[in-house]
């Protein structure tokens, strides 16, 4: 059988795998080593035990746990809280403050997490009824709550670019400073949408009542220091990273620790929140490693198969494809499968192929990472199956229906299709604060 049907084989397979609902490690993994076994016989089995040492070597996959347990403490603490509260109180006076301040506060959970849905499920639960309970627009805030949440995944330390990185090959610190700017820009993009259809339309983000904003000035600045406490435990962890003074990992332990600290000091660190803390970053951490384990053993059988190269040469010889066309198909594959797929499992399925193709093609694979990031967070909110809007559906009050989800996302995913294209027209938008840092 030529190598080209055996890696048709094996992804069609996968894919058939993953459709009667296996786990994605436990469909890729399994397919990847009945592959190694049928082809090199016992000698097969070589290949998912060297992707497992290779990961048990990979020293800063000792970060995910770290931000993980950083990101599960400061909201089972409900730290997260108080970010809102400063956000209620300084922006309720503007038209639509109140959903701009919900933008801010999910941009700090990304900071804080690394991982869409714990921002989503922060936002649905405290901010969603309280922009509904004051008279806003249940369609807008709808889409505010899963556009806010999307960011999870781009702002460091995005738990997703640290895979991206493991499977890539590429340097997470770079990863991570390639996904600030761009992270910033679709938040301020969003920021600008609401500010503009508010003041277009103040109905649909009244500003709070004049009873709500008299709030004493010292209250204030209680609520102001209380939500700076995120910002400083993100500061305390990326400004030595930045400067040099410190590695990933310790960077990722100065995290964990202040944050631990942090929680300790307010007086809500009790044995129930450090319980479900440790319990969900085991959790979670295991589930990421056995993904990453079962990519890599999948890889290695693909990349043995010469399939990458196969598909170059149909792309750009056979179908006579210029690299850009090449890379718009690639993201066009995502947003199809991101509506039934969640990021993990769409980037191991195409890893083994995309990555090596991207790198052939001349690309660089530091400012693919984000591309792919950015189209995940595309995908995430894409009908009818996109990852984000389940998650809406099921944390939503009763008045907020299906199709309210679907229509809110109309504008915010036209916003992050256009931040899109301007990473690609403008790579630099990614690369200029890697490039400065590093190059420094």
């Amino acid at each position: 059988m030529p190598y080209e049907m055996i890696a048709l084989l094996m992804f069609s397979s996968m894919m058939l795998m993953l459709l009667t609902g296996q786990r994605v490690f436990g469909a890729i993994g399994f397919v990847g080593a009945a592959a190694g076994m049928l082809l090199w016989g016992t000698g097969g089995v070589d290949v998912p035990f060297s992707a497992a040492m290779k990961l048990m070597k990979w020293y800063p996959l000792l970060t995910l746990p770290m931000f993980i347990f950083m990101g599960y403490v400061l909201s089972e603490s409900r730290i997260a809280d108080d970010l809102y509260k400063m956000f209620h109180v300084w922006m309720g006076n503007v038209k639509g403050g109140l959903a701009i301040g919900t933008i801010g506060l999910m941009v700090l959970i990304s900071a804080m997490n690394g991982l869409s849905v714990a921002g989503m499920a922060i936002g649905a639960t405290i901010a969603l009824p309280e922009l509904l309970r004051r008279g806003y627009d249940k369609i807008m805030v709808t889409g505010v709550v899963q556009a806010g949440s999307s960011l999870g995944i781009l702002v460091p330390p995005s738990v997703v670019l640290v895979l991206y990185a493991m499977i890539a090959r590429q340097p997470v610190g770079q990863l991570w400073l390639a996904g600030v700017i761009p992270g910033l820009m679709m938040a301020t993009m969003f920021i600008i949408y609401i500010y503009v259809r508010c003041r277009m339309q103040p109905h649909l983000g009244p500003p709070l009542s004049e009873e709500e904003r008299n709030v004493p000035m010292d209250e204030k600045l209680r609520l102001l220091r209380a939500g700076l406490l995120p910002i400083f435990i993100f500061a305390s962890m990326m400004v030595p990273f930045v400067n040099g003074w410190t590695s990933l990992v310790e960077s990722s332990a100065i995290g964990a620790m202040t944050a631990f600290l942090a929680a300790i000091l307010k007086g809500r660190m009790t044995r129930v929140v450090f319980e479900n803390s440790v319990r969900n970053t085991l959790a979670i951490s295991c589930m990421f490693m056995w993904i990453i384990l079962a990519a890599l053993g999948f890889g290695a059988i693909f990349d043995g198969l010469g399939a990458v190269k196969a598909i170059e040469t149909l792309f750009t010889t056979q179908l006579g494809l210029n690299p850009w066309m090449i890379l718009i198909l690639m993201q066009l594959s995502f947003i199809i499968m991101g509506t039934f797929l969640d990021d993990t499992a769409m980037l191991v399925i195409v890893a083994p192929l995309y990555v090596p193709l991207v790198g052939m093609l001349g690309f660089d694979l530091i400012w693919y990472g984000i591309l792919y990031t950015i189209t995940t967070q595309i995908a995430y909110m894409t009908p009818p199956f996109g990852y984000n809007l389940f998650l809406m559906r099921a944390m939503a009050p009763p008045e907020i229906g299906l199709m309210d989800i679907y229509r809110s996302i109309i504008p915010f995913v036209g916003i992050m299709i256009l931040a899109l294209g301007l990473v690609m027209i403008f790579p630099q938008i990614a690369l200029w604060l890697p490039e400065y840092v590093y190059g420094k």
